[in-house]
């Protein structure tokens, strides 16, 4: 417990968020759910076009399930990454307000 290297690295200043860094990862984030929801629309699609051929009920279910799990794999993350996306920005805002209201 008496190791200087633990010391100061509790002791180096935290890296702080600015309206910039919230606006940059609102943008990133963005293009992320707009990609994912490109691809959920994709994967429907295919899902939709190319339905299940078989006399297996096991079979059937089986893949109605996989289906289903990838379609709501991928829903769950567009809807993750918008999410984001508002709360950084929002984040960004509110961090620029108080910038100038301290300013003021």
């Amino acid at each position: 417990m008496s190791d200087p290297n633990l010391i100061e690295q509790s002791e180096k200043p935290k890296n702080t968020a600015t309206p910039l860094r919230c606006l940059i990862g609102s943008i990133i984030s963005a293009g992320l759910a707009i990609a994912s929801y490109s691809l959920l629309n994709a994967i429907a699609i295919s899902f939709a076009t190319n339905p299940i051929h078989s006399q297996n009920q096991l079979t059937i279910r089986i893949s109605s399930a996989v289906r289903t799990l990838v379609i709501g794999v991928f829903t769950l993350g567009t809807g993750v990454f918008a999410i984001v996306t508002l709360g950084l920005f929002a984040l960004g805002v509110q961090l620029l307000l108080q910038q100038l209201r301290q300013k003021s």
